[in-house]
């Protein structure tokens, strides 16, 4: 697909909460990719970029790149199962964030900080595996900033 004129790329959004980047292609034009809440990997989306693009409001939002990894990870923590570091991991933040719903209290600062961080580095571990699976779209760069 050809790129929107001033369309600054990549470009993270939600769609129906559901994570979706638009990155740009050698070509010169975009590709979409959307969550696959099944596998964590991604799936083409070029078929929502129109409306992503244009109906924006409601169920469809920007995000920055630091909001799209911490949903992208929210996500895989919460429809996905295994084994494994990353596991361990998504097993951590939910200790964290059932602790403070025990005691009816909201996340600490350092919480949220270290609930950030950890979301920050499962998403590198799970893109580094999508690439080496050979996923297309897998970007472990873009939680390393």
């Amino acid at each position: 697909m050809n790129r929107a004129p001033g369309l600054n790329l990549p470009a993270y959004f939600s769609y129906y909460k559901s994570p979706v980047k638009l990155v740009p292609t050698p070509e010169g034009g975009l590709a979409a990719w959307r969550l696959s809440t099944d596998t964590g990997g991604w799936e083409p989306a070029i078929d929502i970029v129109d409306e992503i693009l244009f109906a924006r409001g409601g169920e469809i939002s920007s995000l920055t790149a630091d909001q799209f990894v911490q949903r992208t990870e929210s996500l895989r923590a919460r429809y996905l199962s295994g084994t494994g570091p990353i596991f361990a991991l998504y097993e951590t933040v939910q200790a964290i964030q059932e602790a403070a719903g025990a005691e009816g209290r909201r996340l600490a600062a350092t919480e949220i900080a270290l609930i950030t961080g950890i979301r920050r580095k499962t998403f590198i571990m799970f893109e580094e595996q999508l690439r080496s699976a050979g996923d297309p779209a897998a970007d472990p760069s873009l939680a390393a900033a």
